[in-house]
C-alpha cells in the first residue's frame, strides 16, 4: 500500500494443544506481529488462561522497581543493554538495592511529614509566646472556657463583663488574646468575640513556656533537617549509581510479566487453545511459518471493510463490524509527523493518513509565519542538540528531527523574505546590521531591494524576490500580497482536504450506511460547490482590476453557493437524519461556516509579522542606541543595552516558535482535518519483546 495509507491488516486465528501454548506465546512474543484481541470468556467449553506459576512473584518485583523508579530521577542509557547483564543484577544486587531505596524514601516522607508538623506547632507557639502564658494553661479547665485567637481590634477587652480574665498581645501585624470565662454565663462573651472579628487558633500540646518549647521544637528540626540532607544526598547518588540499570530491570520485568500473564487474554479448553489478533498482511508469511512448529491450526485472513461501514467515527453507535488496529506505514523522513498524527489520533482503517502531507505543509506554514534565518539556524541547532542527546530514546530524536525541518522551513522562508534577527537585509532608507548578508543574493537588486518581480495580473498577486513582507507597500514592500496568497493557500488547503473525504466515502462510506460516488457527491462534493462557488462570488466582487472583466463571476459564483446549499438540505435530512424544517434554517448556517475556515489562513501572514515587529522593536530601541554609544566611545550602557537586546531576541525566538506552532497545528488539525478525518483508529500494539533500552537475545 501506499504511504497515504496505513498498513493493510490481516485477522489471525491460531489453535493448537494446550501442551504447546507456552512454546507459542514464546514464538510471539519474539516475532513481536500480533496485535492479541483478548478473549471474552463467551464461547462454550472455553475458559481464560490461566498466568504461569512465577507471575505472582514477577508482579510484585515489578510493582516495587516501579515505585522504586518513580522515586528517582535517571537518564535512559545511550545504548542497549545487554540483556544477560540486566538479568544478573536482578538476581544479585538490584532487589535489596530497591529495597533500601523504598526504604529511605518512606523515612524522608516520614521526616518531611514530621518538620511539616514541627513547624506548624511552632508557627503556633510563635503566636501565643507573647500572652507570657504557659502553654498549660491555655486549655482544660473543669468550670472555666478559654478563648485564644486572634482579633481586629484588642480594645474589645474593655466591653468584657468583670467575670472574665483576658491577656493581650499586640505587634504591627497579629493581635492574639486569651480569654477565660465561668462555663455557665458563656451567652455574655459570645456576641462581643463576634464583633471583634475573633478567630480562634489551635492550640498545640505540651506543658511550660512556649519559648522553651520553641527552642526544643527548633533543635529536633535542625536534627530532622540534617537527616532530611542525608535521606536526599543517599537518593541522588542511588539515581547516579543505579538508575540506568534500574530502567533497564523494569524493561525486563515488564517483558518477563507479559509473557506470564498473556495466558489469561487467550481462550483454553481442556485440551485446546485458540489465539485470536490483528497482525500487518506484510509479515503474514513469516507469521505463519513460525507458528506451524507449535500451532496445529494457522489462518490469517486480509481484512475487507464491508461497504458503508468503513471507517466509522466515535458517534456513530449502529456500526457492527469491528476494525482493525492502525499501523503506519515505514517512514524514515516523514516519521517525526506521526507526532501531530498522534496527538490527534489515527485515522480509522482504510482512510488516508495525513502525515505524508503534513510532512510538507507543517513546516511550510511555519516557515511561513517565522520566517528569520537567525531564528531558523537556532531551531535547527536545538534539534541538532536533542537528536545528539536523544541516545537511544525515540521520543526525542523525532522531536529533534522535526524541530530540523521546521527550523530548515523558517531559514528557507528567512532567505525568502531576507530577514536575520528582525533586521531587514534590503530595508530601504536604513541600512542595519544585517546587510552584510546582501552578498548572499544576486547582485542585481533594484531600489525596492527586489531582484526579481513577477506580478500575476489574474490573481492580483506579485511574486518577488526577495519578498519583503513588512516593508510599506510604497517602499517595495510585498504585504498586501502575503495576506491574498494566504486566502489563496487556504481555499487549496481545505478543497484537497474535501478531495480526500470525497475518496474516502466513495470507497469505504461515511460511518452512516452511505458509500459510493452519489453519497460523496452529497457529503464532500457540495461543499466543494459551495467553496468553488465562494471563490467566484468573491473574486467577482472583490477581486482585481487590471483590464479583466471578472464582475461575471458574480452570477455563477452565486448560484454554485445557492446549489451547494440546498445539497448541504439534502444531505442533512438524507444523511444525517436532520429534520427538514431543522435543516432549512441549518444548512445556510452551516454553508456560511467555509468563509470563516479559509479566512483563518490569513494568520500565516498575522502571526509572523507581530514576531517580526517584536524583534524589530529590540533592535531599533536597544540595539541601534547601543552601536550609537560604541560609535561615540561610550561603553558604560552598552553591557545593559546588549542584555536587554539579547533577552528581546530569545523572547522574539521562544516566542516564534511557540506561537506558530500552535496556529499550524491549527490550521491542519481544525481547518485542514475537519473536512475528512476520521481520528478514531487504534493504535496497533503488537504483542512482544519491543527493545528500547535492552537488547534482545
Amino acid at each position: 500500500m501506499s504511504k497515504v495509507n496505513t498498513k493493510q491488516m490481516g485477522r489471525l486465528v491460531a489453535a493448537g494443544s494446550k501442551l504447546s501454548v507456552d512454546k507459542v506465546i514464546d514464538s510471539l512474543a519474539h516475532l513481536n506481529a500480533l496485535h492479541i484481541v483478548d478473549y471474552d470468556g463467551n464461547d462454550e467449553g472455553f475458559s481464560l488462561g490461566t498466568p504461569e506459576e512465577q507471575a505472582d512473584e514477577i508482579g510484585k518485583m515489578l510493582a516495587r522497581a516501579r515505585s522504586a523508579a518513580s522515586v528517582i530521577t535517571a537518564n535512559s542509557p545511550t545504548a542497549l543493554a545487554s540483556e544477560s547483564l540486566v538479568r544478573s543484577s536482578l538476581s544479585n544486587d538490584i532487589p535489596s538495592l530497591i529495597d533500601d531505596l523504598l526504604d529511605k524514601k518512606a523515612r524522608l516522607d516520614t521526616v518531611n511529614l514530621e518538620i511539616s508538623s514541627l513547624n506548624e506547632e511552632s508557627s503556633i507557639l510563635s503566636l501565643i509566646s507573647p500572652l507570657n502564658l504557659d502553654v498549660d494553661l491555655l486549655d482544660g479547665y473543669e468550670n472555666l472556657t478559654s478563648f485564644v485567637g486572634l482579633v481586629d481590634d484588642i480594645s474589645f477587652t474593655q466591653s468584657l463583663p468583670p467575670e472574665c480574665l483576658s491577656f493581650t498581645s499586640k505587634n504591627s501585624k497579629q493581635k492574639i488574646v486569651a480569654v477565660f470565662i465561668k462555663s455557665d454565663i458563656l451567652g455574655k462573651i459570645q456576641p462581643i468575640l463576634d464583633e471583634s472579628g475573633f478567630s480562634a487558633v489551635t492550640l498545640p500540646s505540651g506543658e511550660g513556656d512556649p519559648n522553651t518549647i520553641l527552642t526544643s521544637i527548633a533543635n529536633n528540626i535542625s536534627v530532622l533537617m540534617d537527616e532530611k540532607e542525608d535521606l536526599e544526598k543517599y537518593l541522588s547518588t542511588w539515581s547516579s549509581n543505579n538508575g540506568e540499570i534500574l530502567l533497564c530491570c523494569l524493561e525486563i520485568l515488564e517483558r518477563d510479566h507479559a509473557i506470564l500473564t498473556a495466558p489469561v487474554r487467550i481462550a483454553v479448553s481442556e485440551h485446546a487453545f485458540v489465539i485470536d489478533g490483528w497482525v500487518e498482511m506484510s509479515r503474514a508469511d513469516e507469521i505463519q511459518n513460525s507458528l506451524r512448529s507449535c500451532c496445529l491450526y494457522v489462518e490469517i485472513s486480509p481484512f475487507k471493510i464491508v461497504a458503508g461501514q468503513g471507517g466509522h467515527g466515535h458517534s456513530d453507535h449502529q456500526h457492527h463490524q469491528e476494525m482493525p488496529p492502525i499501523a503506519y506505514q515505514e517512514r524514515n523522513l516523514s516519521k517525526p509527523m506521526e507526532l501531530l498524527t498522534d496527538a490527534v489520533g489515527r485515522p480509522a482503517y482504510g482512510r488516508i493518513d495525513p502525515t505524508i502531507f503534513m510532512f510538507i505543509t507543517y513546516p511550510i506554514f511555519f516557515g511561513m509565519m517565522l520566517g528569520d534565518m537567525a531564528y531558523g539556524i537556532v531551531t535547527m541547532a536545538l534539534g541538532v542538540y536533542l537528536i545528539s542527546k536523544a541516545g537511544i530514546n525515540e521520543m526525542f530524536k523525532l522531536g529533534g528531527q522535526f524541530l530540523c525541518y521546521i527550523g530548515f522551513a523558517t531559514l528557507i522562508f528567512g532567505y525568502i523574505y531576507a530577514e536575520f534577527a528582525g533586521w531587514e537585509i534590503f530595508h530601504v532608507g536604513h541600512a542595519g546590521p544585517a546587510e552584510s548578508l546582501s552578498i548572499l543574493y544576486p547582485s542585481a537588486v533594484d531600489s525596492s531591494g527586489h531582484w526579481l518581480s513577477y506580478p500575476i495580473e489574474s490573481l492580483g498577486l506579485n511574486f518577488a524576490f526577495p519578498f519583503h513582507r513588512v516593508s510599506p507597500t510604497s517602499n517595495g514592500g510585498n504585504l498586501e500580497n502575503l495576506i491574498v496568497l494566504a486566502v489563496y493557500i487556504g481555499f487549496i488547503h481545505v478543497f484537497f482536504g474535501l478531495l480526500i473525504g470525497f475518496r474516502d466515502i466513495l470507497l469505504h462510506g461515511n460511518g452512516h450506511g452511505g458509500i459510493g460516488f452519489i453519497c460523496a457527491l452529497f457529503e464532500k462534493g457540495s461543499w466543494m460547490i459551495l467553496l468553488i462557488g465562494g471563490f467566484l462570488f468573491a473574486y467577482g466582487f472583490l477581486g482585481p482590476d487590471y483590464g479583466l472583466d471578472s464582475e461575471w463571476m458574480l452570477v455563477p459564483g452565486t448560484i454554485l453557493v445557492l446549489g451547494a446549499t440546498v445539497m448541504l438540505m439534502w444531505t442533512l435530512y438524507n444523511y444525517h437524519g436532520v429534520p427538514f424544517p431543522i435543516n432549512i434554517g441549518l444548512a445556510p448556517i452551516e454553508a456560511i461556516g467555509i468563509l470563516p475556515t479559509v479566512i483563518s489562513y490569513v494568520r500565516l501572514f498575522a502571526v509572523g509579522v507581530v514576531g517580526v515587529k517584536i524583534a524589530e522593536t529590540g533592535n531599533n530601541k536597544l540595539f541601534d542606541p547601543m552601536a550609537d554609544l560604541l560609535s561615540s566611545g561610550e561603553y558604560a550602557l552598552v553591557p545593559f543595552l546588549f542584555i536587554g537586546w539579547l533577552f528581546v531576541q530569545i523572547f522574539a525566538w521562544g516566542l516564534g516558535v511557540f506561537s506558530p506552532n500552535i496556529h499550524a497545528a491549527r490550521l491542519h488539525f481544525v481547518e485542514w482535518m475537519r473536512q475528512y478525518y476520521d481520528s478514531s483508529g487504534e493504535a496497533f500494539v503488537p504483542f512482544g519483546f519491543r527493545k528500547q533500552l535492552v537488547e534482545v537475545e
